[in-house]
């Protein structure tokens, strides 16, 4: 076999192999990008259409304990919606962005459901995510659950600026009194609160964010808005 045959051979090697190693890269990417919950066990997302291992299988319901968390909507509603997010996750961000503010206009604010917001910051790779969760409950503290939604909105509009110095200013715009907010904050006397409500959230089997219960009804990931809409016009 002559040195040319061996180069040329050499070559449409190395030309297959990078073809498929590109292949390789951009099936990698397609599906990262492609699904639509944060998982706090590994770090990487879980498909946005399928329930996470531990969740409950679709026709499942589970009994949520909603406890005293902030809540908006009818009371007495048919359908609850029950919500575990991540104020620095970012497909909690597009649910928020895409979907929540859909639900509000067309379910919450018209009385239609209840809506019910519960804390699972996942610490190992949003480092912001606890302290922005406290900060919730510092507002509510002093503005009650009307506070805590405006706070909610302030840091979802605000996401990619989360830090408690801005936790603190956008506090401030809400209309608390800012020593008694820092204090609440900077003494960490919600931690253990929030802590708390993830570790419940683990024991429903919940394990990304954003998750939900749609009267009892598992639903996980930034799903768009008509799989909420289907799942509580059948509750209605």
């Amino acid at each position: 076999m002559s040195e040319t045959t061996i180069t040329i051979k050499k070559e449409t090697l190395w030309m297959y192999s990078t073809f498929i190693l590109a292949a390789i890269l951009i099936i990698g990417a397609v599906v990262y990008f492609s699904n639509g919950t944060t998982n706090g066990n590994s770090g990487n997302v879980n498909t946005g259409t399928q329930p996470a291992a531990n969740l409950p299988a679709q026709g499942q319901k589970v009994e949520v304990n909603l406890g005293d968390s902030p809540r908006e909507g009818n009371p007495n509603a048919k359908v609850t919606v029950v919500e575990f997010t991540d104020y620095q996750c970012p497909f909690c961000g597009r649910h928020y962005t895409d979907t929540y503010l859909q639900l509000k206009k067309n379910y919450i604010d018209t009385g239609k459901i209840l809506y019910v917001l519960k804390d699972y910051p996942l610490s190992q790779i949003h480092p912001e995510a606890q302290k922005a969760a406290e900060a919730t409950r510092c507002v509510r503290d002093q503005k009650g659950d009307a506070g805590y939604l405006a706070m909610h909105d302030k840091i979802f509009s605000n996401q990619a600026s989360l830090s408690v110095d801005n936790e603190k200013k956008w506090a401030r715009e809400i209309g608390v009194n800012g020593a008694q907010f820092d204090s609440c904050l900077d003494s960490g006397k919600h931690t253990k609160d929030v802590q708390d409500e993830q570790a419940y959230g683990a024991t429903l089997g919940v394990q990304g964010t954003p998750s939900f219960f749609v009267n009892g009804q598992p639903i996980e990931g930034a799903q768009p808005y008509s799989v909420f809409q289907q799942a509580i016009e059948a509750g209605l």
